[in-house]
């Protein structure tokens, strides 16, 4: 009195096909996309090199690379045509270097412009202050509303200028 190998087959197919009938099946979305920190650092010198020479040296207290947005606090940037420029905050686009906070040029041998607002084109090495600033060169001040420095022609232009200049005596 042997039960078939297909009677026990069959039953076995119908019980599998019934409890998979009966399971709960849930559709899940996929995930919306959020953004997330592709890199994250404290206390460090970020060194930007070609294959022969070295383009620039930022040194930050902490950073984030976010979206392909970097922001930067409390920054030190140096270059072969500036001595240097602090700032508390920064952001890094691109080729742009957005910079917010007691935001200091000092030029190699020159000026020392003090602003709350710049932003510094990595590709054309050109510094515009965007708010109030003052350009100090020992005795000698200027003041001004916005400020366009080219930092390889050494030239700068600027709006509502006003300037004290100490020349001395002969």
């Amino acid at each position: 009195m042997g039960i078939k190998l297909e009677y026990l087959l069959t039953i076995l197919i119908i019980g599998t096909l019934s409890f998979f009938l009966m399971m709960k099946v849930e559709k899940h979305s996929p995930p919306k996309e959020v953004g997330q920190k592709e890199l994250e650092f404290k206390n460090t010198l970020l060194v930007e090199v070609t294959t022969d020479t070295v383009k620039s040296y930022i040194y930050s207290t902490y950073g984030k690379r976010e979206n392909s947005v970097m922001t930067l606090d409390n920054i030190i940037y140096m270059s072969p045509n500036i001595k240097s420029i602090v700032a508390k905050k920064a952001r890094i686009e691109g080729h742009l270097l957005y910079l917010d906070g007691d935001v200091v040029l000092q030029e190699k041998e020159g000026y020392r412009y003090e602003t709350q607002h710049a932003m510094y084109n990595d590709d054309t090495k050109i510094l515009k202050i965007t708010s109030p600033f003052v350009g100090v060169k020992g005795d000698n001040t200027i003041e001004g509303e916005t400020l366009e420095y080219d930092t390889r022609k050494k030239k700068a232009t600027s709006s509502s200028v006003g300037t004290v200049f100490d020349i001395p005596d002969k």
